[in-house]
């Protein structure tokens, strides 16, 4: 979610130089003070002013690159300065785009190539999440669905890409404030939900120790100063003496908004309206006590932003003008004090029936969740199943091939013949290897070689040397 002003989006003008950069001019977090300028830098002086900021849209960077790279145009910076705003908002600026020079102009060229791909990414990322990996995406129809470029001419940024560009994060931002109350709707009703869930927990006597401290916590929150209206005489005087330290009854209109005019851009932002009601706040929310919201001191501060809104910015840009700054000091109920302004306990931010269709909402996915998470631990069991059959077949199989090398290693331990005592051979007629004499009747001649030397050679006769 964006902070909180990014809903003035473009028109968030500090001058006619920013209020393109305005789609980026999300002020630091709600709270804290905005850093005062030095008197001799320019109140347009440079990208560092977006440095650490986010507008919480999901092309913020390429917005905020295509911006960066705009400003270092001189053509277009000039252009820029003498537009006033609805030049810009009807995209009449953005035909200047084909005056800047071809560095720029290539550099654009490069950050929508960037951007094209990164969407495709996406898609295909949330595509193969929700359906087979192998269907064919058709990119081109899928891209029109993001509306911050032109999807026909993926290759080239154009004027009708920062027309586009503008409209889009426009109307994006300026949706802010109600998507503000929404979330934090919702955020009081699960902390409601949370806290009944905890009561219904406890047994009889912890859960009226338990209520007794939340009724001193509420009682404990609800005793604080009375809070001035904003936008009030009361309330701007106690900035004029408490902040400005100046005398209260000598307060003059003119002189306090050029003092919270920070950059003296000629009118006050939402910026600057929200750092005036920090004293207002801070009477009802101390981070140091528990039984304050911080979350609530934030919807606070909108709701206090949007009551001045309504009652002083009168054209409804989103701007206070001195002029309309000097005619709300004007009206009747300016010096009304009445009954001070109504905090957020006093009007709840939803009702019973709310509630009760919230926890609906959130026992159904409570219950899709447990079912999902049942399915599965199921098959987490049914694949250690499978695994533990995977694995005693394994181990069968690594048994039967070390069964067949012991037995193949036997068999050729049989089928060796002994050594002799001194190592030689013997061979034996009941080895497979010892030749089978043939039959009596059926013996051939055979050469001298080939004929059968006796187990033990017989004894000589001895020569007779008269004989020879």
């Amino acid at each position: 979610m964006p902070s909180s002003g990014a809903g003035a989006a473009l028109l968030l003008l500090l001058s006619p130089l920013l209020l393109l950069r305005a789609v980026l001019a999300v002020p630091l977090e709600r709270g804290a003070p905005k850093q005062e300028s030095p008197a001799t830098e320019s109140p347009v002086s440079g990208p560092a002013l977006l440095s650490s900021q986010d507008t919480g849209l999901y092309y913020h960077r390429y917005l905020q690159e295509v911006i960066n790279v705009l400003e270092t145009d001189g053509h277009f910076r000039e252009k820029l300065q003498a537009a006033n705003a609805e030049d810009i908002k009807s995209g009449k600026l953005s035909r200047e785009l084909d005056f800047v020079s071809h560095h720029v102009r290539t550099k654009l060229d490069e950050l929508k190539r960037q951007e094209v791909s990164r969407l495709r990414m996406l898609l295909k990322a949330k595509m193969d999440a929700e359906q087979e990996p192998n269907v064919q995406l058709d990119h081109l129809s899928l891209l029109k669905q993001f509306e911050h470029l032109d999807p026909q001419n993926q290759h080239t940024f154009e004027a009708r890409d920062l027309e586009l560009l503008i409209q889009t994060a426009t109307r994006d931002l300026a949706q802010y404030d109600a998507a503000h109350h929404e979330e934090f709707k919702r955020y009081e009703m699960l902390k409601e939900h949370e806290r009944r869930r905890y009561l219904e927990s406890l047994g009889e006597e912890q859960r009226k120790e338990a209520e007794r401290k939340l009724e001193e916590q509420q009682r404990r929150h609800r005793e604080h100063p009375k809070v001035n209206v904003p936008g009030s005489q009361a309330q701007l005087k106690e900035v004029w003496e408490e902040l400005d330290g100046l005398d209260p009854n000598r307060f003059n209109p003119k002189t306090f908004f050029i003092l919270h005019d920070i950059n003296s851009d000629g009118v006050l932002d939402e910026q600057e309206l929200e750092a005036l009601f920090t004293k207002e706040l801070e009477k009802v929310y101390d981070p140091k006590n528990e039984e304050d919201d911080m979350r609530e001191m934030e919807e606070e501060r909108l709701r206090m932003r949007e009551h001045v809104m309504k009652n002083v910015d009168t054209n409804q840009d989103r701007l206070v003008t001195l002029e309309e700054f000097l005619a709300s000091t004007q009206r009747k109920d300016f010096g009304d004090t009445g009954e001070g302004w109504e905090t957020v306990e006093m009007h709840p931010a939803y009702t019973e029936d709310e509630l009760r269709r919230f926890e609906e909402e959130l026992a159904a996915r409570e219950a899709e969740l447990n079912a999902k998470a049942q399915r599965l631990s199921q098959e987490t069991e049914a694949l250690g199943r499978s695994q533990g059959r995977l694995e005693a077949q394994k181990r069968e199989l690594q048994q039967a091939v070390l069964q067949m090398e012991q037995r193949k290693q036997q068999q050729q331990g049989q089928n060796s013949p002994a050594p002799g005592p001194e190592g030689q051979l013997q061979f034996h007629p009941d080895t497979d290897d010892a030749p089978v004499p043939a039959p009596a009747g059926d013996q051939k001649d055979v050469g001298p070689s080939e004929k059968k030397v006796p187990d033990q050679p017989s004894e000589l006769p001895q020569s007779d040397p008269q004989h020879l």
